[in-house]
């Protein structure tokens, strides 16, 4: 898995037995994300996908509206203690006509738990997408939505070697597997997918479900407006405010989808029975 995940030992203690071996860890490692040589973001993730991280990033904080808008995107000088690239720093281009929107150039530093630290204001916190999804008139049935956490959680190898990932996939509302991503951080792994989204030239996501192996955050949940996905399910519980934004936004929101069991707390339209 390369830098996915690296290895140490640990001292492990069990009821009447303590021993030595070695254990897997996720790898947690910076990306500086730059927009023309200029620094914009600095987000903690596991390394992998990172030119779909970007797009997703870029494309779910406004900043781009899709793939056209860069014209180059690169690894640049992040070199290590010996001399090496670490692959930590990306340089972003954009189209000649294109620009960041007025007030994008604060600073956002994210860590793998929170993906809106960097917002500089409460006003920043809600984003306006360019998709309604009042217009999508798609629906899932409850069959096909109970197949998405056993097949998410089967493709998710890196948590199967730490335990310490999660993970996020789209599919399509006729159960359709389209993307799999994991990361350190939720909202980096919803970022990986939806940026393999951009730059597959996806968008909107129309007729799709986001769904995550952990709970639905309002930034999950923005996310998903941003990109115009219609559904997010979650094994977990959603959040407040996360249900807010998804009636505010028709968006459709199911937690505690396990097994044949889940609960639909807005948008219900579209799921059913």
């Amino acid at each position: 898995m390369g830098r996915v995940t690296s290895r140490t030992r640990v001292r492990r203690i069990r009821p009447g037995n303590t021993d030595s071996r070695a254990d897997s860890l996720a790898v947690e490692e910076p990306l500086e994300i730059r927009v023309g040589g200029e620094a914009l973001s600095v987000t903690m993730r596991t390394p992998g996908s990172d030119i779909d991280l970007t797009h997703g990033f870029l494309m779910t904080e406004g900043l781009i509206d899709g793939a056209d808008d860069i014209s180059a995107i690169r690894y640049c000088d992040g070199i290590d203690d010996h001399g090496r690239n670490t692959y930590n720093v990306l340089d972003v281009s954009l189209r000649d006509d294109r620009r960041l929107p007025a007030g994008s150039t604060r600073n956002f530093y994210t860590t793998s738990s929170c993906g809106v630290c960097g917002k500089a204001s409460l006003d920043a916190v809600r984003l306006a997408s360019n998709y309604r999804l009042e217009d999508d008139p798609s629906t899932v049935d409850v069959d096909t939505l109970f197949t998405m956490p056993e097949q998410l959680r089967s493709l998710q190898k890196t948590f199967d070697a730490t335990g310490g990932v999660h993970g996020a996939a789209l599919f399509t509302t006729d159960g359709e597997l389209l993307a799999v991503r994991e990361d350190v951080g939720r909202h980096n792994a919803v970022d990986k997918v939806i940026g393999w989204a951009v730059t597959q030239r996806l968008l909107p996501l129309r007729a799709t479900v986001l769904m995550v192996s952990g709970r639905a955050s309002f930034e999950l949940a923005q996310k998903a407006v941003m990109a115009g996905v219609p559904i997010l399910a979650a094994v977990s519980a959603p959040s407040s405010l996360a249900v807010d934004l998804g009636n505010d936004n028709d968006l459709t929101i199911v937690g505690f989808l396990r097994g044949e069991s889940m609960n639909v707390y807005s948008a219900g339209h579209r799921v059913l029975e």
